[in-house]
């Protein structure tokens, strides 16, 4: 997501603040601020997480100087146990980060609080499903991990592990012991910059697989996670910026068998020029190939199996968290139709959270456990508005 439109959307959460909240959240949401939800995953399984601190010690820290190594936080989300509901609920985004985020755009904090997410955090893997596919995801531009965790949690309830990175001074997070890190304006973060982040986050799971800790404080991992990691079927898929970055992991890093790009303008300087032979799908909205040369010449570099999903009335939105909480602050703010439609679209919030779900699912299944997926195959998808594009 943009840097503009990432301002606009929290204009579009904050106006909340000029109105009363009048749906009330759980016990643990701060007095006068609703809690927002997220729609609840669709598999069979619980879900749990859990957060790492990671310092890779080959990279030198671009804003703290000599001395300082490239740091980042990353979450795996992975199939629990059935007690899984003992733990605590993980939070969508920490109080402090999801506050500096409206600061940062110059507007009032006290909206409504962040979303419960479906993942327990801490909560034992669910060692009797065996060693399970990993997925990788990369964000977008001044975003965060967790903005896509309607599908990082419909995936994780299906039997993927979901490794869930921030790539530092682009994004929006909180270290161990509170310490906050936001977007620099000042430092431009290119699509490469997220790239260099996911090869060195799947050494440290690889790291994991094998019964070691990788995490900077060595915290304390989740029983059984070593054992449900299979590093020989990994994927990977972004949103935006993290779309791009996708491609361009593919093209550097052989393990990734295949991508997911949601709405991914494929723009980076130097520009793509590499064939990539494993399987790609473009979910497209706002960076369609018709409207967008970057995106319409990266589709020529696709030599493998490759699909061109289009949604119409649709907006980069339509692919993240954003499109289902943002009708929420319209219900409690009163924000009219017309202004929630300048950053949704006319596409009906419910039935994008359904292909978000639908969609990338399919794609892994087909991709990552060799299940043969109709959905992916009709030159007519079953959903109204949304068409392959040859």
């Amino acid at each position: 997501m943009t840097l503009s439109r990432r301002r606009l959307l929290a204009a579009a959460i904050a106006a909340g603040a000029a109105g009363p909240l009048t749906a009330a959240g759980p016990a643990s949401a701060a007095p006068g601020r609703a809690r927002l939800t997220l729609p609840a995953p669709t598999g069979p399984y619980r879900v749990g997480t859990v957060s790492l601190h990671l310092i890779d010690t080959s990279r030198p820290d671009r804003v703290a100087g000599p001395g300082h190594y490239h740091e980042l936080m990353a979450s795996v989300w992975y199939p629990a146990t059935p007690d899984a509901r003992r733990y605590p609920a993980a939070v969508w985004l920490q109080d402090a980060p999801m506050r500096r985020l409206l600061a940062n755009s110059g507007l009032p904090v006290d909206v409504a609080a962040a979303p419960l997410t479906a993942g327990r955090d801490g909560a034992p893997a669910l060692r009797a499903l065996g060693r399970r596919p990993v997925i990788v995801f990369s964000h977008g531009s001044n975003g965060h991990r967790s903005e896509t965790t309607i599908i990082v949690q419909e995936l994780a309830s299906r039997g993927y592990v979901v490794v869930t990175v921030d790539t530092t001074y682009d994004a929006f997070t909180e270290f161990p012991g509170g310490r906050l890190s936001v977007p620099d304006d000042d430092l431009s973060t290119t699509p490469w910059d997220h790239t260099e982040d996911i090869p060195f986050v799947l050494d440290r799971i690889e790291d994991v697989a094998a019964g070691r800790n990788p995490d900077a404080e060595h915290r304390w991992l989740p029983a059984g996670l070593a054992e449900i990691l299979d590093m020989r079927r990994i994927g990977m898929f972004g949103y935006s910026k993290g779309g791009t970055a996708t491609a361009l992991v593919m093209i550097g890093d052989q393990r990734i068998r295949a991508g997911l790009s949601l709405d991914g303008p494929m723009q980076c300087q130097p520009p793509i020029t590499v064939d990539i032979d494993r399987p790609f799908m473009m979910m497209t909205a706002d960076f369609t190939r018709a409207g967008n040369p970057s995106a319409a010449d990266f589709w020529t570099h696709l030599h493998g199996w490759r699909r061109d999903l289009q949604i119409d009335g649709g907006t980069e939105i339509s692919y993240s968290d954003a499109v289902w909480l943002l009708p929420q602050t319209a219900r409690l703010t009163g924000m009219s139709d017309k202004d929630l439609a300048k950053w949704i679209g006319t596409f009906s919030p419910s039935l994008a959270v359904k292909i978000q779900q639908t969609y990338s699912l399919a794609f892994f299944d087909l991709h990552l456990r060799h299940r043969r997926q109709p959905l992916l195959e009709g030159s007519s998808p079953p959903f109204s508005g949304v068409h392959f594009i040859p």
